[in-house]
């Protein structure tokens, strides 16, 4: 009876702030790491205390956390109540739950709400688990005396304790409970969550990994309801409508996307304050979802390689909030340095669109030309390539990294004009080595910049020379790459197979 379902974290490559208005876009890459949900039935049978057909139990289990709530839902109005302690609540699972069975209401018939009121009393249990690379474990990996490689990386176990990040060890708090990496682990939590449970109660039948890459109206159309039940979820937990693009690779993996309107989300919003859950819900999945996603995956022969510089990590939100008010306060500025970004990110997706398509019509044009520039820095990319297919294809690469510096540096010039380090000069000196490198194609700090984590992309096999530079900067290599695919359905629990999570399943070069 169990269901496993996973969703992958993300990097946002281009469309940092932008992305929070229409119609600006941005490039999201999914990623090899993963979260996992599993959904089954808390009892054999019903509960002869159950007859009420009033309450049932759901059990959450963190184990990574050292977490176990308990609590009651309302089958009536989907109303939840935490029985244990209060200090474990997860509100990202506590709507998606809601709202994946108000869903289940709100589209089924009669006879198949009988069914679901009988499997619901027989309680629900859910564990969630994500894969390391969500979690900083630089401290730990540092306490044991180990280098900073992705190699140390790989040798802790899959699905590692996380709660000793709570302390530094000096004893105060300077980081978040929970030092993450920045690759989206909220919403691909719920995302997991949310798709699990809409599979468990039938709902949804989702595309299992057997299928490979997934195709179709029909696999679109069971994805779609998981997208809005994600969304939904994860802005109400949050308190707010953010741009989304992290739910939705996290359920259509790697894309070009561009945000919805935040009016879909009305009714939701208003359930928190009067009309039923079933109701509002009913009606998000009958509104205008006017977002845009079009497919997109780095081309053939390109890795993307993420470092964590252990300066500690940023928040997003107050960041995101000095932008908004640098905009009302110099509207002409902030305007010219957008429309400045919006085409360099545009120019970069041209580039790299290009790049797939030449690699299309002459694959060993295309392969020559990157296996030249891997072993060269970008200014003898010219002189490397021979004939007219690679010299298109070099023509490309430095197009893009034209477009990555312009981006770069109206992102600087928008974090000094906002007050705050979208790209601190730690991050500017490290991205300059790095471009500066052999078959590095562009570098960057993801999403809204700050101390986080700092992207590369590298050309054929030059990515083990970043990791070795990196590793002699205090740079942590993670063991994190694109996977193009979104949201899955499991063959089984992750913690029962043999290669279990991307840490187990990465190569490492």
């Amino acid at each position: 009876m169990a269901v496993v379902a996973s969703a992958p974290g993300k990097v946002l490559m281009t469309g940092g702030y932008l992305i929070l208005e229409r119609p600006n876009a941005g490039i999201v890459l999914s990623t090899n790491a993963r979260f996992y949900a599993i959904v089954k039935p808390l009892y054999e049978e019903t509960k002869p205390e159950s007859w009420s057909w009033a309450w049932t139990d759901v059990k959450l289990t963190s184990p990574q956390m050292a977490r176990e709530s308990m609590y009651k839902l309302s089958l009536k109005h989907l109303l939840i109540e935490c029985v244990s302690s209060s200090d474990s609540r997860n509100p990202f699972v506590e709507y998606a739950l809601q709202y994946a069975i108000a869903a289940a209401h709100a589209r089924f018939d009669k006879t198949k709400k009988e069914e679901l009121q009988k499997l619901l009393l027989l309680g629900l249990d859910i564990t969630i688990l994500g894969c390391n690379e969500f979690y900083s474990y630089r401290n730990q990996i540092e306490a044991r005396g180990l280098p900073l490689t992705p190699e140390s990386l790989a040798s802790l176990p899959p699905f590692t304790s996380i709660t000793f990040n709570a302390e530094e060890s000096g004893g105060t708090k300077n980081k978040p409970e929970v030092a993450k990496t920045g690759l989206g682990s909220s919403a691909a939590m719920t995302t997991a969550v949310v798709a699990a449970l809409l599979h468990y109660l039938g709902v949804v039948n989702l595309p299992s990994e057997v299928n490979g890459h997934l195709q179709g109206n029909k696999v679109s159309e069971e994805l779609d309801v998981v997208h809005i039940i994600a969304q939904t979820a994860h802005c109400i937990a949050q308190g707010k409508v953010g741009s989304g693009f992290d739910v939705s690779s996290a359920v259509y993996g790697s894309q070009r996307y561009v945000r919805f309107s935040p009016e879909v989300l009305s009714s939701a919003q208003d359930s928190v304050q009067g009309i039923s859950i079933e109701e509002a819900i009913g009606d998000v999945l009958k509104a205008n979802w006017d977002h845009e996603r079009t497919k997109f995956s780095l081309p053939p022969m390109m890795t993307l390689l993420l470092g964590e510089p252990g300066t500690g990590g940023s928040s997003t939100l107050s960041m995101v909030g000095a932008v908004k008010k640098w905009q009302k306060t110099d509207p002409q500025n902030s305007l010219e340095t957008w429309k400045k970004l919006s085409e360099a990110n545009s120019a970069l997706e041209m580039h790299l669109n290009t790049l797939s398509k030449l690699a299309e019509i002459n694959y060993d044009g295309y392969r020559s030309a990157i296996n030249n520039c891997s072993i060269h820095t970008s200014e003898k990319w010219t002189e490397v390539a021979v004939g007219p297919n690679e010299i298109e294809v070099v023509k490309a690469l430095l197009g893009a990294r034209d477009a990555m510096l312009v981006i770069r540096c109206n992102m600087r010039k928008m974090g000094e004009a906002a007050g705050i380090p979208i790209e601190p000069e730690s991050q500017t000196q490290l991205l300059d080595t790095t471009m500066n490198m052999e078959g590095v194609l562009l570098a960057g700090v993801p999403g809204a910049g700050g101390f986080d984590a700092v992207f590369a992309i590298t050309l054929g096999a030059s990515s083990s020379n970043v990791i070795k530079v990196w590793s002699s900067l205090n740079v942590l290599a993670l063991l994190v790459r694109e996977d193009p695919r979104g949201v899955r359905l499991e063959n089984n629990d992750p913690r029962a197979a043999e290669v279990t999570g991307a840490v187990s399943s990465i190569h490492i070069e």
